[in-house]
């Protein structure tokens, strides 16, 4: 496969993980809601996902409360060394992490110096083995007393989170280079505040929509402030982008005019908001709809993943030719995987990914960076931990892990990658 395939000597290849999905240990306002629903949660489960193709699979886990509690995480906070040296072993350069807000400012003004010095022994062991780190602010947890002064859905209290920000550049700014300051915005207004599956489940649209702008509001701000300081002008900000990839699937106008509308609904009207305060384009892209009139309708010959998504993989060419084109901005795929417990469609997946990258750079795209979601199996939201998007298991009763033959396959790829130049 290599041989047809070009990408950049310095081409970042790595995986992506969030503090409160493999960590353990926390207490924000997702480990509230969790012990508040993980029994309705686990109640649901056989009527949400019984039609999915992996439900006998994952049936018992999913049924499970405590399937719905992080609890212990995947223990990511004590084993990372162990988790860093298995990047290393596959060939990894690169990892994705979040700085939970919570650990550093657990209550309202107060700094929590161990949990600072956590983090800075974590990027530094980090780096010791030659890992890029890419460090993300906001990864969906909040702390609890900042969701009990309603959070993002007021704009006097982004300065709250400018203010940790703030923190952190002062704290590890040193040793950070890439910086995420928002996680995927409008996953987070869409799930939060307009389906209500989440933390704080409230629905209506002028309050997520409000929500979304004062989490650019914040983005801006915190670009703003690494600008201001000489410290901190070389890190590189960017949002993370959740790219839904909308195409028209025949000719007609309408087809072609609902695909332009939703693309722009999920994607352009944030990207352009920030575009002038980003130094790259952090790019999270899993699924892609065709639009036939104003619906959007999939072929019923696509493969899916164990949570039921279509899979095209291949259509990431298509996404970062648009986002270059439009935007012209380097771009890092911070997130791309699918859920795969069996491991069966993993290196199907990461071929056709790879595949569109090469497409892509050969297009003209900047393209910098890879990051697989996820390193590990980890604690999926809502879904809680049946969904497997690990390159590496997790056995949770034991938390040994387990390397699976997608990633090895993964590793080889790389290396041969690299040497060929």
């Amino acid at each position: 496969m290599s041989r047809s395939l070009k990408f950049p000597k310095k081409f970042l290849w790595g995986a992506a993980t969030a503090a409160h999905q493999v960590e353990g240990g926390q207490h924000n306002q997702w480990t509230v809601w969790e012990l508040e629903n993980a029994r309705s949660l686990a109640a649901r489960a056989s009527y949400q996902y019984d039609d999915l193709e992996s439900w006998k699979a994952v049936a018992r886990e999913a049924k499970h409360p405590n399937n719905y509690v992080s609890g212990r995480g995947v223990d990511h906070f004590h084993r990372y060394e162990e988790d860093f040296r298995l990047l290393k072993q596959l060939g990894l350069t690169t990892f994705r992490f979040s700085i939970e807000w919570s650990r550093v400012e657990p209550e309202q003004g107060k700094w929590d110096a161990g949990a600072i010095t956590h983090y800075r022994d974590y990027i530094r062991s980090m780096k010791k083995q030659g890992i890029v780190p890419v460090a993300t602010l906001f990864h969906f947890t909040l702390p609890v007393w900042f969701a009990e002064l309603g959070g993002f859905e007021k704009r006097r209290n982004v300065r709250h989170f400018v203010r940790f920000a703030e923190k952190v550049f002062e704290e590890l700014g040193s040793d950070l280079g890439y910086v995420v300051t928002v996680n995927e915005p409008t996953v987070y207004m869409n799930e939060s505040y307009l389906a209500g599956n989440w933390p704080p489940n409230k629905t209506g649209k002028l309050r997520g929509v409000w929500v979304l702008l004062n989490l650019i509001a914040a983005h801006k701000r915190i670009y703003a402030l690494a600008r201001a300081s000489a410290h901190h002008r070389r890190l590189k900000l960017s949002m993370a982008h959740h790219v839904l990839h909308f195409y028209p699937g025949d000719t007609a106008w309408l087809s072609r005019m609902s695909a332009a509308v939703a693309g722009y609904a999920a994607n352009t009207f944030t990207i352009r908001r920030v575009r002038r305060q980003s130094d790259y384009l952090a790019v999270n892209y899993y699924q892609a709809f065709r639009m036939f009139g104003y619906r959007a309708h999939n072929s019923e010959l696509l493969e899916v993943n164990d949570l039921g998504w279509d899979m095209q993989p291949e259509l990431l060419e298509d996404v970062l030719e648009e986002l270059w084109e439009r935007h012209r901005l380097p771009i890092l795929v911070t997130e791309n995987g699918l859920a795969d417990g069996e491991d069966a469609k993993r290196v199907t997946w990461l071929k056709e990914t790879i595949g569109a990258m090469s497409r892509a750079l050969d297009a003209g795209v900047k393209l910098i960076g890879y990051l697989h979601w996820s390193l590990l199996d980890n604690f999926e939201w809502d879904k809680g931990y049946w969904p497997k998007f690990g390159l590496v298991a997790v056995n949770r009763r034991t938390m040994g892990r387990m390397v699976r033959p997608s990633a090895r396959w993964l590793s080889g790829v790389i290396k041969r990658l690299r040497n060929e130049h």
